[in-house]
């Protein structure tokens, strides 16, 4: 199977597309959250993966055309908050409090599981940064002698489960300020948070794309203080 694969230039990058667009289908018929299309693609590619025996070198050497586009992508989200740039410039004392409240509950309830668990410093830095996204996440580890590939997980973990809850969230807290909705999910997870707060509404998904950018920061500093508290 890795020889018929890896024969096809674009097979990472189609299958991954045809099980994202099955997770939407999936998604528009029983509308519930437990069907978010990145779960479900990420869960069906591993199974593909392992049931096909194939290997995820084979995969990756087709997947990796869909990441280039990560970075055009981000950039892309400057644009609704340029939109919305009159709208941060009345609130920005409430957004950098909500982003700056974030950030310390994330790294606090870090702080907290890993003290109460004893999970040692190595898994206990490693998870700081899972709130932020994958690029500065993964530096962050790296720097403080965390293990990269469960940051990278845990980062990942963090932003879809977010994606699934925030409508839950808002509407069990009665959250209805758009201001609100978009820091929270950009705060607590990230870019997949950001993509859910696009669908939210404009004010949303710029905020949230602001909050990624301020919190990857706030947490660079956070995260370098919290790593030398004792768990």
């Amino acid at each position: 199977m890795n020889e018929f694969f890896g024969s096809t230039l674009f097979f990472g990058a189609v299958i991954t597309i045809a099980f994202y667009e099955c997770g939407i289908l999936l998604k528009r018929k029983f509308k519930l959250a437990l069907f978010n299309p990145l779960l479900i693609c990420v869960v069906a590619i591993i199974l593909f993966l392992v049931l096909t025996g194939t290997a995820y070198s084979v995969y990756y050497d087709g997947a990796k055309y869909i990441s280039y586009l990560l970075t055009p992508a981000t950039v892309c989200l400057a644009i609704p908050l340029y939109e919305q740039m009159e709208l941060l410039k009345k609130n920005w004392k409430a957004v950098m409090a909500g982003i700056l409240s974030g950030v310390l509950t994330s790294l606090t309830t870090v702080f907290a599981l890993a003290a109460l668990f004893h999970t040692g410093r190595a898994l206990y830095v490693t998870l700081l940064p899972k709130s932020v996204t994958t690029a500065i996440g993964v530096g962050i580890a790296q720097e403080l002698g965390g293990v990269v590939t469960i940051t990278a997980a845990a980062i990942i973990l963090t932003g879809i489960f977010g994606n699934m809850i925030a409508q839950t969230v808002y509407r069990v807290f009665h959250i209805t300020e758009p201001i609100a909705r978009g820091v929270g999910l950009g705060t607590a997870a990230h870019a997949i948070g950001t993509a859910r707060a696009m669908e939210m509404g404009e004010v949303e998904g710029a905020m949230s794309s602001l909050s990624i950018a301020v919190a990857g920061v706030v947490t660079v500093v956070g995260a370098s203080l919290f790593a030398n508290l004792p768990v």
